[in-house]
């Protein structure tokens, strides 16, 4: 039967790229790294390592075994934690994940009040896009995550567990001099001849913004793109361009004067939910973390972040 820890000390050598470096990162001498991964070929009965003047890389067998090994190992840790969980909220871990403009607006806000509340608790925290961390979600790398969809694009796919908290409207940012800035209703047809900041390409929304670009009959002519909404900003407030940005995005504090218009008939709408793997909440820290999700949600709705630009 293959060894828990020695599987560990396989991963490690792998990442590292040598004995070593293994032996440091896991406080072990290079000779008891040397004699686990030895051990382990043993129980494995083929060579899993290939040693050659570059370092370390892995056999056919050894690719494989790391691979299994890492879903092995994340869903024992996720076990342990459950366990530490089980006769209540007293410590393990609670693994989560955000899209950016939820980790820096309602993330914190969240997590403050689980930390009051659930002091032994060790939480962690990653940022992602959406199509980066449903796979993570599915594949048990997280207990929880804040992700968004558009409507009818499917993008999340199966296998997630979600719970909705809020509808974000993208809302159309203007500079402050632009001409179409004193209108106060705007189609998205009205902005076919601008230039355009938005996201980068491979982003959710900017594919968003393309489809609906396209379906108002024209090719956004895209400028500037940046991944960060107050880089965004910063760059519409120039003048450089006009751009789709979300209200959570808009909500955060800025110096910069730009006007603010919603989109007619209707804009698009990132659907924002608390997502977990499988088919509800099992870890019980997951589920108290979700309530104050939920919560703060409606704080959110009821106009606790609400941008107020001429």
């Amino acid at each position: 039967m293959l060894n828990v820890q020695r599987l560990r000390v396989l991963r490690e050598v792998l990442a590292q790229g040598s004995f070593s470096k293994a032996a440091s990162a896991l406080d072990y001498t290079q000779s008891a790294v040397s004699q686990a991964i030895a051990r382990l070929e043993d129980e494995a009965g083929v060579p899993l390592l290939e040693r050659d003047r570059r370092g370390v890389r892995p056999t056919s067998a050894g690719e494989r075994l790391n691979e299994h090994a890492g879903r092995i190992l994340t869903q024992l840790d996720a076990a342990e934690a459950e366990l530490d969980a089980i006769a209540g909220i007293k410590g393990g871990e609670l693994r989560m994940a955000s899209f950016p403009t939820a980790g820096a607006t309602l993330m914190p806000l969240a997590i403050a009040a689980f930390r009051a509340a659930h002091p032994n608790v060790t939480l962690g925290l990653v940022e992602g896009e959406p199509e980066e961390l449903a796979p993570r979600l599915r594949d048990g790398e997280f207990d929880l995550g804040l992700i968004f969809e558009f409507e009818g694009t499917g993008e999340l796919g199966p296998g997630l567990w979600s719970t909705p908290l809020f509808e974000d409207p993208m809302k159309l940012a203007l500079p402050k001099g632009h001409r179409l800035a004193r209108r106060d209703r705007l189609a998205l047809s009205d902005l076919a001849g601008e230039a355009w900041v938005q996201t980068s390409e491979a982003s959710a929304c900017a594919r968003h913004v393309l489809r609906i670009c396209r379906g108002a009959g024209f090719e956004p002519r895209v400028s500037f793109e940046s991944d960060d909404y107050l880089t965004v900003q910063g760059l519409v407030a120039a003048g450089v361009g006009v751009a789709l940005i979300p209200q959570l995005a808009l909500s955060q504090t800025v110096s910069y004067d730009i006007a603010v218009r919603e989109l007619h008939p209707a804009g698009p709408t990132r659907h924002v939910v608390a997502a977990t793997p499988g088919t509800g909440v099992s870890l019980p820290a997951a589920g108290a973390m979700l309530d104050i999700l939920l919560s703060t949600a409606a704080r959110y709705r009821d106009g606790f972040v609400t941008p107020s630009r001429r």
